[in-house]
C-alpha cells in the first residue's frame, strides 16, 4: 500500500511539473506570437508607405518636374517635331 501511495505521488509531481513546464512555454511562445504579430503589423505599415510614395515618385507631374529640372528637358516645338510612319509595304511576288 505505501509502495503505491508514493508511486501514485510520484506521478502526480511529475504531472504538475509537465504542466507547469507546458504554461511556461505557452507563455513564451503567445509573447513570441505577440512580438511577430506586432512586426507584421509594422511592415505592413511600412509597405503601404512605400506603396504611396512609389505612386508620388512616378506621378507624370513629377516626372516631367524632374526631367526639366535635372535634366533639362523640355517639350519640343511643332517644328521641331518629326512624325515617322512605318507602313508595311507587302509585295506580291509572281512565280
Amino acid at each position: 500500500m505505501r509502495k503505491q501511495l508514493a508511486l501514485l505521488t510520484v506521478a502526480v509531481v511529475a504531472c504538475a511539473l509537465m504542466v507547469i513546464d507546458l504554461r511556461h512555454r505557452n507563455r513564451l511562445l503567445f509573447a513570441e506570437l505577440q512580438a511577430v504579430t506586432h512586426e507584421r503589423d509594422e511592415l505592413n505599415i511600412e509597405w503601404g508607405q512605400l506603396l504611396l510614395e512609389q505612386g508620388a515618385w512616378s506621378e507624370q507631374r513629377r516626372v516631367e518636374e524632374t526631367a526639366r529640372a535635372r535634366l533639362g528637358m523640355a517639350l519640343p516645338s511643332a517644328e521641331q517635331t518629326v512624325v515617322v510612319r512605318t507602313d508595311k509595304v507587302v509585295s506580291k511576288v509572281t512565280p
